[in-house]
């Protein structure tokens, strides 16, 4: 890890109420969302993110901890009616989620709809911020050009919407062999989305942000909050790398042995 002056003044608890706990794979079992979400607890992390379903469970787990509840609408693929969109988020609001993550309609953006586009984007934003929830617009920059990033964002900020965010994680694209898969979040990308996002909107990568030196330079870039699963494993190599405290009370000072991440991104 290399050091400099802003990386020193961060401390440990800092990176972990970066930090949004994962759980969103298609395989994992109720027993493996509620490791994750203890996990969360003990680390102390911004929110852990699960998926509708599994929202009253994790309001339940993380009762009391100060991690709060962020379920996806409209995952992965952002394909749902706007008014489908609106009621995933207002159901799991009622149920404990007081963020939500919401996929953008991708095909409306590619085909340069930007009226639906906003009008979703919209009444999801009212939906949300109505009863002070936050909401972050999944773009799934893979999929966009330059250009359509730089118009979500535009229409973000217009919004008021509280988070743009790059991936789902998920979105994989066919590479030129036959096989599948996805860059996530880019240097480049999180440049665009910070330059042409308002001051009030903030940055949220996802995809690809795996290790301390992963976060640490998104950070850098303007990004004040991560989608990861080896949060552990990043928080426990920031403590091997001498970052100060605080630290999250219920994470171990010395190394986690066979500390294995959720499965996802």
């Amino acid at each position: 890890m290399k050091t400099s002056a802003s990386t020193r003044s961060v401390t440990i608890l800092d990176l972990a109420k970066m930090i949004d706990h994962s759980l969103l794979h298609p395989t994992m079992t109720d027993a493996q969302l509620r490791d994750g979400l203890a996990l969360a607890r003990r680390c102390e992390c911004a929110t852990a993110c699960v998926k509708p379903y599994a929202v009253p469970l994790a309001a339940d787990a993380l009762s009391g901890s100060g991690v709060a509840v962020c379920a996806v609408a409209g995952f992965p693929h952002g394909n749902g009616h706007i008014g489908l969109k609106v009621a995933e988020s207002e159901r799991a609001i009622a149920e404990g989620a007081t963020e939500i993550d919401v996929v953008v309609n991708i095909g409306k953006a590619l085909g340069g709809d930007w009226a639906y586009v906003s009008a979703e984007l919209k009444a999801v934003n009212v939906a949300c911020a109505g009863v002070g929830a936050l909401l972050k617009v999944i773009f799934e920059n893979d999929y966009l050009s330059d250009d359509m990033i730089i118009r979500l964002c535009e229409l973000c900020t217009e919004h008021k919407v509280a988070f743009v965010k790059t991936s789902t994680g998920y979105g994989f694209v066919k590479q030129a062999g036959g096989d599948y898969n996805y860059r996530g979040a880019t240097d480049h990308h999180l440049r665009l989305m910070r330059r042409h996002s308002g001051p009030d909107v903030r940055l949220k990568a996802a995809g690809g942000v795996r290790t301390l030196d992963d976060l640490l330079r998104v950070r850098a870039l303007g990004v004040t909050r991560i989608g990861a699963t080896t949060t552990e494993a990043i928080l426990t190599e920031a403590m091997r790398c001498g970052l100060p405290g605080p630290m999250p009370a219920g994470l171990a000072r010395t190394e986690a042995p066979g500390t294995v991440a959720a499965p996802g991104y």
